[in-house]
């Protein structure tokens, strides 16, 4: 697996917001938004070469039981993913994967819960919208909004393609969180409003 960090925080965001979570962050991505808050990320070039014993091993040393296998997108690695959520289920943990949605998670649903970042026009990248039809009931899906023309897009696809999963709507940081927390409520759809955690607090 190739390894941009491995380290413990809370969970920033999502169904386990505020969970003590070891995250493996994966290097290398196929998408470039235009806000990413881990960009160190993108190059697998910069990232370290690590079989699953050894990210298991490390795991185990950190003492928390919840995972979430992130990147970068993880899922670029599907195979080394999928043997590493086989084999931490197996074990007692739980984990979660975050995606953006451009890959099939199929192949790691039995063993993780997923959460698809749908890419909304402000991020300059688009996810495959196909995909929301296998978001289970345990999984989630996030839209992460700057704008009028983001919200207006996620408000598209929540009404057009029904979702199992929980739905997160969050502001991008710095943009109007007021006025994208009054159009949630008004809009009245299936979905929670949710700041990024991690983007307000210096847990590391």
């Amino acid at each position: 697996m190739r390894i941009a960090e491995i380290f413990c925080s809370l969970q920033g965001e999502g169904r386990n917001q505020g969970r003590p979570t070891v995250f493996i962050r994966l290097a290398g991505c196929n998408l470039r938004c235009a806000w990413c808050d881990s960009p160190a990320a993108r190059d697998g070039d910069r990232g370290v070469e690590m079989g699953v014993d050894a990210v298991l091993d490390r795991i185990w040393r950190m003492k928390v039981r919840h995972i979430c296998i992130t990147g970068g997108e993880p899922l670029l690695q599907i195979d080394e993913v999928a043997e590493a959520c086989r084999r931490l289920q197996r074990m007692g943990y739980s984990v979660e994967i975050e995606t953006n949605g451009t890959v099939d998670f199929r192949p790691v649903q039995p063993f993780a819960s997923v959460c698809m970042d749908v890419k909304c026009p402000s991020s300059s990248q688009r996810s495959d919208i196909s995909l929301l039809q296998h978001i289970g009931e345990r999984d989630s899906v996030k839209f992460v909004v700057a704008d009028e023309e983001d919200l207006e897009f996620a408000e598209r696809v929540i009404t057009h393609c029904p979702i199992r999963g929980e739905t997160f709507i969050s502001p991008v940081y710095g943009a109007d969180e007021q006025g994208i927390a009054r159009w949630v409520l008004a809009a009245n759809l299936p979905a929670r409003f949710q700041i990024q955690l991690h983007k307000y607090l210096e847990m590391r």
